[in-house]
């Protein structure tokens, strides 16, 4: 495998972790018990 290709390889891998780890945010998100936790934790913090 040439340089490039490696590369090119380790930057897709890190592109596609990236929006899986996005893609999983978004999905908590979307569940409102999710929402009021983490708003009751933040303001514990106060």
């Amino acid at each position: 495998m040439s340089r490039i290709a490696h590369h090119r390889l380790v930057r897709a891998a890190w592109l596609g972790a990236a929006a899986l780890a996005l893609a999983g945010v978004f999905a908590l998100y979307t569940r409102p018990a999710f929402l009021v936790t983490l708003v009751d934790q933040i303001w514990a913090c106060f």
